[in-house]
């Protein structure tokens, strides 16, 4: 099985935040890889990382940092693999990562989710790997219509709180 998906982080102590998208990668049976790389620590690996992914087979990139958040825009300068950055709250409640994630120069996207929003980056990645994958696509709508009927229950749900002067509409 070879990794359609590469969930990277610029070290394990984002891990908690990032496991959310492996989760979801998981539930999708979507194959992944995982892997710490740094940036600043590691410049050597993560250029090997970059340069190697389309050649492994991987289809999309979820790079996650924290602070000045350099590995994201680092990787997606290497690949023309879609990048898609996880801020991760570190410190300044993750709005330095944020901001250096999304304020990359012409010619070197990287699509942001929000701060800590790794779950979601998972399920972009599958909306761009679904694009050419007919089974996934059905997965995504299914997924999606999942969402849709929690709502639904939900609201079903909360009709059982009763009070003198609700109205129920």
């Amino acid at each position: 099985m070879k990794p359609l998906v590469s969930i990277i982080m610029g070290s394990t102590s984002d891990w908690k935040i990032m496991e959310k998208a492996a989760n979801q990668l998981n539930e999708f049976q979507i194959p992944f890889e995982v892997n710490a790389l740094s940036a600043h620590r590691t410049p050597d690996e993560v250029e090997k990382f970059a340069k190697s992914a389309s050649e492994r087979g991987v289809k999309v990139i979820i790079a996650g940092a924290g602070m000045a958040a350099h590995l994201c825009g680092v990787i997606a300068a290497m690949t023309t693999i879609p990048v898609i950055g996880v801020p991760i709250n570190a410190s300044l409640d993750g709005m330095d990562a944020l901001l250096a994630i999304v304020q990359m120069p012409p010619g070197i996207p990287v699509a942001t989710v929000a701060i800590n929003g790794a779950q979601n980056a998972a399920i972009l990645a599958v909306q761009m790997i679904a694009t050419g994958d007919e089974k996934i696509a059905n997965q995504l709508k299914e997924f999606k219509q999942n969402l849709k009927q929690k709502i639904v229950t939900a609201n079903r749900d909360l009709e059982e709180y009763k009070f003198d002067y609700r109205v129920i509409s």
